[in-house]
This record gives C-alpha cells, structure tokens and sequence, in this order.
C-alpha cells in the first residue's frame, strides 16, 4: 500500500515477515512498548519500558497497577497479554514492528526482583516494587521495507 511523504507524493511500501530469533532481536533492541492486557473486560494498553531476558520480557510495576493486580491474580499460567515493540521512521515510514502473545506472571523471587531493579530504570516516578515477566508463546514481526524501482 503506497504511504505520502510530507509533500504528497506516494512512496510504495512493502511488509516482510520476520523470523522468531530476528523478532526477540530487534525487541531486545529497544527498551519501550506496548502491554495490552484485559481491565474490566476491556482491552487496555500502556506504555512501558522493558527488558528482555532469557528470552522473555519483563517490565517493572507497582503494587497499585491493575496488570499487577491482575497478575497476581491469576492462575499459575498466568494472565494473557500481548507486547508490541517498534522503530519506525516518522519521516520515512521505514522500521519494524514485534508483536508477542504470551503469559504474565509476576517475579516473586526477592534475589530476581533485585536484580531486575538494577537491569530496569522505570521513567515514572514513585516506588516501583513489583515486575511481571511475559513468556511469549507467539512472536510476529514485520519490517516495512522501500519498494525499488525494479519491484
């Protein structure tokens, strides 16, 4: 689908799949996103900063948030979500996007909360005491990619 440049004209864009390991790659990246959890049956997404570890992401809260509340209250599965990531140029339209589906289950080991406290620096202020960790089941990518003039 052709996307305008700031004076109009259109500049063909193409989406290419990515694979799994390129996917955690490019997530492991950068250190924002997107959590989408369930709030009185309602999708809800905020904002948050993250880290990758081991494969799986991990985001700090505090005990007021409602994804904290929802985690601790699920079973030992955990709670669904999904996590989007993405570096995608305002001017350009060029990046990458990875959405990963999985399980959130709260950290409730002192020595790994420890040690997520020093690998993970919140941006808002206040105490933020509690981490969920999301083991993903599902990874999905895309890299937007200019089309050439041959195609």
């Amino acid at each position: 689908m052709p996307i305008s440049n700031h004076n109009g004209a259109a500049k063909p864009r193409r989406s290419v799949d990515l694979d799994i390991d390129e996917a955690l790659r490019l997530l492991g990246s950068v250190s924002f996103g997107r959590i989408v959890f369930t709030r009185h049956a309602l999708p809800t997404v905020r904002p948050v900063n993250h880290v990758l570890d081991a494969g799986h992401i991990v985001i700090r809260t505090h005990e007021a948030t409602a994804l904290t509340a929802h985690a601790q209250e699920a079973d030992d599965q955990g709670v669904v979500v999904a996590y989007e990531a993405d570096s995608i140029d305002p001017d350009t339209h060029l990046g990458w996007s990875v959405v990963v589906t999985g399980y959130a289950r709260p950290v409730t080991d002192p020595e790994e909360l420890a040690r997520y406290r020093e690998m993970l620096r919140p941006w808002l202020s206040g105490t933020m005491d509690h981490a969920v960790r999301i083991r993903p089941d599902l990874i999905t990518g895309i890299r937007l990619t200019a089309v050439d003039a041959h195609g």
